[in-house]
């Protein structure tokens, strides 16, 4: 058996567990890194099924990743989002099938509020079609133990964002409408692409200006929007690209990459948006080529 070309065949569904596990790019490599080499020390004899060992090894990784740095994140200044995953535009959503359902930061942010066991779990059956024997096995649970994990993860997931169908269209006509008004500061347009309850959340992570705590109501988010891109943004380009499987911004100044941008909308309104200033979680994210 060529454990590398195995490895290499079942990466990408590693990379997708391990990223929506952690929310960051450089931990998700480690947790491969890491289970590369327990592949290559594992008895052959032992492995029936490769892609079960591997999902498993990285699913109890990325377990005891998020145990360890629990304190880090309650101790993190101001809001945390997750490191974003960009590629250049308009590569096609499922470019990347294993990355590209249930990718967006809106989703991610919603997986932060559960408790790893439960994070993995909702992932590994609703996202990776993992069946409730696999699971089983993943988290040493009995089965029934593993669908009631499953289901008080999706219910916490559902009441903390409501789930809507949204084209690509509808998307990235709610993004152009929502540049658009930006730039011309108009508050009148802008309030009106706001749901009512909109909010905007910043992380900068105490190495870059962001607002500390979210911001909730669409006159507040309107307000605080205008201004941060008549001050900041003005002079700076605003590049689409794909953010985390969704249309969003890459936004530059003298060719640095200094933030980026992505909205969760229900088609017809934004519901939220994200940016993340973070420098650290920045590192490798270029401006899109033209």
């Amino acid at each position: 058996m060529d454990r590398a070309a195995v490895f290499a065949t079942h990466r990408p569904r590693l990379y997708g567990i391990a990223y929506r596990m952690l929310g960051s790019r450089a931990e998700a490599e480690d947790m491969l890194q890491e289970a590369y080499l327990r592949w290559h020390q594992a008895d052959a004899e032992r492995v029936h099924t490769p892609e079960a060992w591997l999902v498993t090894t990285v699913s109890r990784l990325c377990i005891d990743r998020l145990r360890a740095v629990r304190a880090e994140r309650d101790a993190y200044i101001g809001p945390w989002l997750p490191e974003p995953l960009v590629e250049e535009p308009f590569a096609p959503p499922d470019a990347h099938a294993e990355l590209a359902s249930d990718l967006s930061v809106a989703f991610l942010v919603v997986l932060e509020r559960l408790a790893p066991e439960e994070r993995a779990a909702l992932l590994l059956h609703d996202v990776f079609d993992c069946d409730y024997a696999d699971i089983s096995r993943i988290l040493g649970k009995s089965e029934p133990a593993c669908r009631q994990i499953v289901h008080r993860a999706r219910e916490r997931a559902r009441a903390d964002r409501p789930r809507f169908r949204v084209s690509e269209a509808a998307h990235a006509q709610l993004l152009e409408r929502f540049v658009a008004a930006l730039k011309a500061q108009d508050k009148d347009t802008l309030l009106g692409l706001f749901a009512p309850d909109a909010t905007w959340t910043s992380d900068g992570g105490g190495k870059q200006k962001a607002a500390r705590k979210v911001l909730e109501g669409a006159d507040r988010v309107a307000r605080f929007a205008l201004a941060i891109w008549d001050r900041y943004y003005s002079a700076a380009l605003a590049d689409r690209a794909l953010v985390n499987g969704q249309r969003g911004l890459i936004m530059s100044i003298a060719g640095r990459v200094v933030s980026t941008i992505s909205i969760d909308t229900d088609g017809s309104r934004i519901r939220a948006v994200h940016t993340v200033l973070n420098p650290d979680k920045l590192k490798g994210i270029e401006r899109p080529s033209a």
